[in-house]
């Protein structure tokens, strides 16, 4: 079966399984439980930003031969705005992922305590979750295989396992069709709807995912050759992933309006109106996002880190291998513990807002360099697409910033 569906699904796997992590699921719950369906355009011209990105993302990777962060450095030439480039990707990104770890893991523990509630050991008046040690290590046996083929095998069953269930939900709460359509034509705002679409936004189209995937797809092809195939597998995977969100929204729309502050007041709503299966593939679904962005943000923080300071080393070296580590262990100690990490994420969330604008802008000048591009150079109206996306991220930026 997974020969099968690695035919159909490649680097792009890693990006969807990257974006779709319990932040997003959260805030696609959020807008359908908020807004019911009005916001979904939102969400659908999110997805077709993130496939044209990491695209040109995926372009780079291939045709150069060179990681995002590689290219960056080439096209940037003065040292000082280069170092300063370099260290802003760095904070953003890497120490952004160590707080996103924690909310990957956490969420993770939270899609598992809606099947089986008891996930901590009690010494006296002292808790300890053991779950997320148990996450933990589970992660980091993967990610030690240090088989590129391995963990995209992995990583395939588990974004379509919790596809399948995140679509199955949706399924079972018996949506409005009608409304689901008028929800991708008809372009509305409700009013204070503002933050929430640029949370969909900003959880959709995410900075280290462009990193990350322009050095994925050299694993997988090399060279020119797996330039189609590399656009195939973006559409597919992100599209599935896509379908992941607007799936969580369709089904959060059937709720009654309420506060929702996280996926268990979901599945506690879902159960009396829809049945027991319908919370069960509700907490799987979060589980396996959990688990699949847990993978990917701690690779995703190896790979800026060895582009951006220049390691000339392979997957395989101490350098790389602790990166990830390093990453995986801040995940599991904040969310063992129980410290809240809510404030380092939402920190996290405003510095990738400010940042995406930034890494657009210089994609789109490395994908137009001729010099490095050839013939594989973006067209003008590849241009222009590159360019409307980059005015949108930047009011994104603008509106992070303006909110701190």
């Amino acid at each position: 079966m997974i020969k099968s569906l690695s035919k159909y699904f490649g680097p792009g796997t890693f990006v969807a399984a990257a974006f779709i992590g319990p932040g997003t699921i959260t805030i696609c719950s959020i807008a359908g439980v908020t807004f019911g369906m009005d916001l979904i355009w939102a969400l659908a011209l999110s997805i077709l930003a993130t496939i044209v990105l990491q695209n040109m993302s995926a372009r780079v990777g291939l045709v150069t031969q060179k990681d995002l962060g590689t290219a960056m450095r080439y096209v940037v030439k003065h040292p000082l705005l280069k170092g300063i480039l370099m260290l802003l990707v760095v904070l953003a990104i890497v120490f952004g992922n160590a707080a996103y770890e924690a909310g990957n893991i956490s969420g993770a523990v939270m899609g598992f305590s809606v099947i089986y509630a008891d996930t901590q050991i009690h010494f006296g008046n002292f808790q300890v979750d053991y779950l997320p040690v148990v996450i933990g290590i589970i992660c980091f046996f993967i990610l030690n295989l240090n088989s590129y083929k391995k963990i995209e095998s992995i990583l395939i069953v588990l974004v379509v396992l919790m596809s399948l269930s995140f679509l199955a939900t949706a399924v079972i709460t018996q949506p409005d069709y009608t409304a689901l359509l008028k929800g991708f034509v008809l372009f509305k705002m409700p009013s204070e709807s503002l933050t929430t679409l640029l949370a969909i936004v900003g959880t959709t189209i995410v900075p280290y995912n462009l990193f990350l995937h322009s050095s994925i797809v050299q694993e997988k092809w090399k060279g020119l050759k797996g330039l189609k195939s590399a656009r195939w597998d973006s559409a597919i995977a992100i599209g599935l992933g896509g379908l992941v969100s607007i799936a969580v929204v369709v089904a959060a729309s059937r709720l009654p309006k309420q506060e929702l502050l996280s996926i268990l007041d979901m599945a506690e709503t879902l159960e009396p109106l829809y049945g027991v299966y319908a919370k069960y593939l509700l907490g799987f679904g979060m589980f396996a996002a959990g688990i699949t962005s847990t993978l990917t943000a701690a690779l995703a923080a190896a790979y800026v880190l060895r582009g951006c300071l220049g390691w000339n080393v392979s997957t395989s070296h101490p350098k790389f291998k602790w990166t990830w580590r390093g990453i995986l262990f801040l995940g599991v100690f904040f969310s063992s513990l129980g410290i809240n990490p809510i404030q380092l994420i939402q920190i996290a969330q405003v510095s990738n807002a400010i940042l995406l604008p930034f890494i657009a802008v210089l994609l789109l000048v490395i994908v137009s360099n001729q010099k490095l591009m050839g013939e594989h150079k973006n067209t003008w109206i590849q241009n222009l697409v590159g360019i409307l996306i980059i005015l949108f991220c930047l009011f994104l930026s603008l509106k992070s910033f303006y909110d701190i």
